[in-house]
């Protein structure tokens, strides 16, 4: 998962990269009077095999960093957490048909939210903590990796309000970790506000306010490739997010030419664009990291028949780059805030401060 160089950045190290290895998958649409066809299914990187490369990525990462080091070891071998990943993926996979929001996600994003942060830092930007006077560099890492790789446990519960869900379940794990690291309660807790924030506020319900939220927010987003739906799929669940999932190759995070970060989606067939719009792209335009991330996708030529060659991320518009030549920009569909836009209206809340 960390490789070197690579197509699509400045030329600098690929800081993260997830990769899924080729498969197919059958129709699963039968034609009018002749059975269905036998849904086939191919996927040959195993579950271990992500976590451990996820697992080696973070520890490269954290090397220098031996306080946030310690509270992932921590963490990856706690028996709650380890019960809480396991969990939130039986509701989610199993009760409602979503794409893998377990064990492997949580160490993909992780992984992935390490490269950002890494990124970031490397680019002279100052996360909240530091920026607050809260903690260094060292803080920044360990309030990232747990927030982020805690971010879903809430599911366990339901979906709706997994959010706040996690929060409750989160808290005693951290106070576990961190009190042997933080023997200062009073900044134990100021550092563990950015990781209770960051769970709260990684699925923009509410926007993160913090660049650690954001980077968690971010860091989840990533996590759309193959790899993800295809469990979902496999079991029944044939919808946009399944196939559209099943469409994405790989996302490389690297250095980017104008901004710290640059975040590069490989798509197989222009049907992953919607895992682009729809859930990476809100988390880079609606958190404090929009202002340094650079967001691009691109089908490969020998996919199957194209419809768009590469889109970028332009503010709140996609450039599209179409196969006939013609260029197309559209703004980013963000059903989420939408749908909160709706409800603030028929309550009558308006959009001014208090």
């Amino acid at each position: 998962m960390n490789e070197d160089g690579g197509p699509g950045g400045a030329g600098g190290e690929q800081k993260f990269r997830l990769s899924v290895e080729g498969g197919k998958v059958s129709d699963v649409a039968g034609r009018e009077g002749t059975p269905p066809p036998a849904r086939v299914v191919e996927f040959t990187t195993p579950r271990a095999k992500l976590i451990e490369e996820a697992n080696q990525a973070i520890r490269t990462d954290l090397q220098e960093y031996p306080r946030a080091l310690a509270a992932y070891e921590a963490l990856r071998g706690d028996p709650e957490a380890l019960a809480h990943w396991d969990m939130a993926n039986y509701i989610t996979m199993r009760k409602l048909g979503y794409n893998d929001h377990g064990r492997v996600h949580a160490f993909i994003t992780g992984a992935a939210s390490m490269a950002i942060t890494e990124l970031l830092l490397e680019g002279g930007v100052k996360p909240d903590i530091m920026d607050s006077g809260v903690g260094d560099a060292q803080d920044v890492f360990l309030a990232v990796i747990l927030g982020t790789m805690l971010h879903d446990i809430g599911n366990q519960v339901h979906r709706v309000g997994h959010e706040a869900h996690g929060i409750a379940l989160a808290l005693p794990i951290l106070d576990r970790i961190m009190g042997p690291l933080y023997p200062d309660p009073f900044k134990r807790t100021k550092v563990r506000s950015f990781i209770l924030g960051a769970i709260n506020c990684h699925d923009l319900n509410p926007a993160p306010l913090t660049l650690e939220g954001g980077i968690t927010a971010v860091a989840d987003g990533t996590d759309i490739t193959k790899g993800r739906g295809r469990k979902a799929f496999s079991m029944g669940s044939v919808d946009i997010h399944s196939i559209s999932a099943l469409a994405v190759d790989q996302v490389v995070i690297e250095k980017g030419r104008d901004k710290p970060v640059l975040i590069s989606v490989t798509m197989n067939n222009s049907g992953g664009i919607f895992q682009v719009e729809e859930i990476l792209a809100p988390k880079v335009i609606r958190t404090p990291m929009r202002r340094f991330v650079e967001l691009r996708a691109a089908t490969r030529p020998e996919g199957e028949e194209q419809i768009l060659s590469r889109v970028r991320l332009d503010g709140d518009h996609f450039v599209m780059d179409l196969e006939g030549g013609e260029r197309v920009s559209v703004e980013v569909m963000d059903t989420q805030k939408q749908v909160q836009q709706a409800v603030a209206e028929n309550l009558g809340i308006g959009n001014g401060s208090r």
